[in-house]
């Protein structure tokens, strides 16, 4: 390396030869070799080490085996599409106060910072210095010192300029390496940002059918109770047996325990979507949550945009993220490869220096400085060595989290798109069950009350009808889960970063679209 430093210059540990040019040049040589080290570090200025960032070659499907949707872009906004007002203000609360989010943007900015500092090592630095002294020297020193000049004063003042050519790509991988770590880390605030919005979506359609369950639960114990009483009314009567009393009681019980049970999953959701949207500790006690559509009128997106599955690799800000790891990881080892090679040191100084401080400036009190040394490793006992292995073993371990990566991705894409599938087909099946039941349950009422039936009919429809009803909430549940946890395998919400210009990873982001900051870049 090549540089120009103040007046403390370079100091090498052991195990570098060190030539000082440090001697004095002729004036008449100066200027030809100051044009020759100038020319040297341009013919190898463009000169670095270690492999260059390609995408690794994965053998990617065609189609998808649940059969391909229809292709287009999934766009951000995506839970609008359920036309669910209460929906839409809980993201956008998300979005606006998540205290993940929050954090996420923070590692932006401060990678951001990072890749800013690396640039910097690259430029010119010019420093101002000055210092002041007063000394009283020992008369018993081996100097010529007496009373009159026992105490001596020394003031300077001066400006250093500093500048390192990198000769071999040090610093241009390090810079490298941190602008793959910024888009990595802004991949990475997408993807907490697309997980948010898919738990948020999943929160909210898991408290509308625990709502849901709920009201089936308290209109059961209701009918129940009332059974109840009616069929105490008949035991003391003797109308009818205790038996059939009893199994009322029993019955009316259990659809208690169901309502307590599901009473505890509302305000756990309640609770859980309280942190999601970034509310206060009171509020999370205390508030409560917007409703708005039931879970069996929220409408259910027709189809799902998927794209080719090689559009993942573009569309998953997860899978950008470990490719930009791997990047850095790459760029790293051309870091460690260049301690390899010898570097070149110029230090340099233009100031005043004076013992009058009245003088300091004056044009006798004029100084300068200048000089040179070389360094090269020769015995390092493979200090050197093993961080290059130590790089590219990071390499490796960044390559094998790319593949899991993509291999995840697809596995995640393809689940979702199967289940979204089926889930139509389950919710169908169970409405149609509940039409049946609840007609079976008429029916069993007909017939005990005519006496052609025993009780336990009835409660064998009750309990069939209930179970059914229960479980119909989960599965449109399910089925709008499913729809989200498509939109988030297939990236949703996220237009992926396109190839980089060599400053696009530090470029300023364009306005938010839908709460979510876009990088210029993309």
């Amino acid at each position: 390396m090549i540089s120009m430093t103040g007046l403390t210059g370079f100091t090498y540990g052991k195990g570098r030869r060190q030539t000082n040019l440090a001697a004095p040049v002729p004036a008449k040589r100066r200027l030809p070799l100051v044009l020759a080290t100038a020319m040297l570090a341009t013919m190898l200025a463009g000169c670095s080490f270690g492999p260059d960032h390609a995408r690794p070659a994965m053998d990617l499907p065609d189609a998808w085996r649940a059969g391909t949707a229809d292709t287009g872009t999934v766009q951000d906004g995506w839970w609008k599409g359920f036309g669910d007002p209460a929906l839409d203000a809980l993201v956008t609360a998300a979005l606006d106060h998540n205290r993940d989010l929050a954090k996420a943007i923070a590692n932006v900015d401060e990678a951001r910072a990072q890749l800013g500092l690396a640039r910097a090592n690259q430029m010119p630095r010019a420093d101002a210095q000055g210092a002041s002294q007063r000394q009283r020297y020992s008369l018993d020193s081996f100097n010529s010192f007496d009373e009159s000049t026992r105490v001596q004063d020394l003031h300077n003042a001066g400006g250093t300029l500093s500048y390192e050519v990198d000769l071999w790509g040090r610093y241009r991988r390090a810079s490298e390496a941190a602008r793959a770590s910024l888009l990595s880390t802004m991949a990475a605030r997408d993807t907490v940002r697309l997980a948010l919005t898919a738990q948020v979506a999943r929160t909210y359609f898991d408290l509308r059918a625990y709502d849901q369950q709920l009201q089936v639960a308290r209109d059961t114990l209701a009918s129940r109770e009332s059974t109840q009483e009616l069929r105490k009314v008949r035991f003391e009567l003797g109308l009818t047996s205790e038996l059939d009393y009893r199994q009322a009681i029993a019955e009316a019980a259990a659809a208690r325990s169901t309502v307590h049970s599901l009473q505890y999953n509302v305000s756990a959701s309640e609770a859980a979507l309280g942190v999601l949207t970034g509310k206060s500790p009171r509020d999370i006690v205390t508030g409560t949550v917007e409703r708005g559509l039931a879970v069996d009128a929220v409408p259910v997106p027709p189809s799902v945009p998927a794209g080719l599955p090689s559009a993942l690799l573009e569309r998953r800000p997860d899978i950008v993220q470990a490719e930009q790891q791997l990047a850095a990881a790459s760029a790293n080892i051309g870091v460690a490869k260049a301690a390899y090679f010898p570097s070149i040191s110029l230090t340099g100084l233009l100031g005043y220096e004076s013992s009058d401080l009245t003088r300091l400036f004056t044009g006798p009190a004029g100084t300068w400085r200048y000089a040179g040394s070389v360094s090269m490793p020769i015995f390092d006992f493979g200090r050197i060595k093993a961080g290059v292995e130590a790089a590219e073993a990071r390499q490796r371990a960044a390559l094998a989290g790319y593949e899991k990566a993509v291999q995840d991705a697809f596995r995640e894409a393809q689940d979702a798109l199967v289940a979204n599938r089926k889930a139509r087909g389950v919710v169908e099946a169970q409405t149609t069950q509940v039409t049946a039941l609840r007609r079976s349950l008429h029916l069993a009422r007909l017939r005990y009350d005519n006496g052609y039936s025993s009780y336990l009919e009835v409660l064998d429809a009750e309990r069939s009808l209930f179970d059914v009803e229960i479980s119909l909430a989960s599965a449109q549940r399910d089925q709008l889960v499913a729809v989200v946890e498509v939109y988030r395998a297939l990236g949703g919400g996220w237009a992926g970063i396109a190839p980089q210009t060599p400053n696009a990873a530090d470029a300023p982001e364009a306005p938010a679209q839908d709460g979510k900051p876009v990088a210029a870049a993309q």
